[in-house]
């Protein structure tokens, strides 16, 4: 059965105005009213699509990170590379991370929606990472992936940090060619020559 055109306008319209705002707002901040206003519809819209705010929250946070997966791809190559990719992609898209870390702060240490399939999607990854590295998918190499995505991420997650640390002048490629290179070393590979 497939969705009238106007519906699945006024779906994407919601989704695209409920990201703003939750990235802004985060769960417990966002406005069902604002979300409503910004996409062009009534707020009956988001209940009768999503069921609740909550729920709606979910919905933008698996496309988003269904985005991210897309424009980030598998850690397949240089691993060091792969991090420089995590750490271009949250600075060209912050508003990932920022959900992602609402997302966090919203549900804790709790159950996640669909926790399942993404666990499993990071399974996959692990191993990837580990086909590449020529190590077993164990938890070294999970520790190794958890690592890789932090020291790309963090400049992004914290810019306060990034400018008290490395101060106002600095740059962007500078900092990504440090994460480049730790993640190298972590990896195991060659520094790259300078």
């Amino acid at each position: 059965m497939s969705q009238h055109p106007e519906s699945v306008g006024t779906r994407a319209r919601l989704l695209a105005a409920a990201r703003k705002e939750f990235a802004a707002h985060g769960m417990g901040g966002a406005r069902v009213d604002r979300i409503a206003e910004h996409a062009g519809a009534n707020k009956e819209r988001i209940y009768g699509y999503f069921g609740s705010k909550e729920k709606l929250f979910a919905a933008v946070v698996a496309e988003a990170l269904a985005e991210h997966a897309a424009l980030l791809g598998p850690p397949t190559g240089d691993p060091a590379e792969y991090a420089g990719r995590i750490y271009d992609l949250h600075q060209k898209h912050p508003h990932m991370l920022r959900l992602m870390m609402w997302e966090a702060l919203h549900y804790g240490t709790g159950a996640l929606p669909a926790e399942e399939q993404r666990g499993a999607r990071y399974e996959d990854l692990i191993t990837t990472l580990a086909t590449t590295l020529n190590a077993p998918a164990d938890p070294r190499t999970a520790h190794t992936f958890l690592a890789l995505l932090g020291i790309a991420v963090l400049p992004a997650a914290f810019p306060q940090l990034t400018r008290l640390i490395l101060g106002p002048e600095a740059d962007a490629p500078t900092t990504r060619a440090h994460v480049v290179e730790l993640a190298r070393r972590m990896t195991g590979g060659a520094p790259e020559p300078r």
